[in-house]
């Protein structure tokens, strides 16, 4: 697909309306995406459990990061009304912990919302805790012209895959300089020819500057709005 196929479009709202594939997106300041033609909310790498994890280790964590994480699901969930909620891969993180309860008791909250998860490589709590929760399980998920990933992909399996893959996984961010020596990497959205990388929706995960190449369009997320920087 060619990649005149892109357009954006800023709207009023904090969100970053933008056109793919005929498909009119949004990207929020809260790192997750609102596909309105299929009244889904995408979030990728929320990481729940991280925090208890560290904190069994003996390394101090605030209690409330993770509460904090669900708190803002919930706000996008009430803005959007979505029907569908996908989770891009790694929902929570390693085993079970105390923090599953969270998970449980913030599920109750929305029985009637359709919950998907693409599982990632930190997803490997049983899958019955899951189903008990109310939450699809799929490895890969063809939601044309869309496919579901957690992983990205070389451009040797793009090759072979059917879909424009939207994917997590490696927390991308990019880099921005001032004068001197001034520089910070912020989370962002990486957009290429046939596939999509979202930012980690979790707080409490680290990020990776990505480089840009001439076809990327690459969204970078500040505190209250998304903004185009290439």
């Amino acid at each position: 697909m060619p990649f005149t196929t892109f357009a954006l479009i800023m709207t009023m709202s904090a969100a970053t309306a933008f056109k793919l594939l005929d498909q009119d997106l949004l990207l929020t300041p809260q790192r997750a995406i609102y596909w309105q033609q299929e009244k889904a909310l995408i979030a990728a790498d929320v990481h729940l459990g991280k925090v208890g994890h560290f904190r069994k280790a003996g390394i101090a964590v605030p209690r409330d990061m993770e509460q904090d994480d669900l708190a803002v699901l919930s706000d996008l969930i009430h803005e959007y009304r979505p029907e569908k909620l996908l989770f891009l891969g790694d929902l929570f993180h390693s085993d079970m912990n105390a923090d599953w309860e969270w998970l449980r008791l913030w599920r109750q909250q929305f029985p009637k919302l359709r919950i998907i998860l693409i599982r990632g490589n930190h997803d490997i709590v049983h899958d019955d805790h899951y189903h008990q929760l109310n939450i699809e399980l799929h490895s890969s998920l063809l939601m044309a012209p869309f496919l579901m990933l957690h992983h990205p992909q070389s451009e040797t399996e793009l090759n072979e895959l059917k879909g424009y893959v939207l994917c997590g996984h490696i927390h991308p961010g990019v880099n921005l300089k001032g004068k001197g020596r001034q520089s910070l990497t912020l989370p962002c959205f990486a957009f290429g020819k046939r596939q999509g990388i979202l930012p980690s929706f979790g707080r409490f995960t680290g990020r990776v500057a990505i480089r840009s190449i001439a076809t990327d369009r690459i969204f970078a997320v500040l505190k209250d709005k998304v903004m185009a920087i290439a």
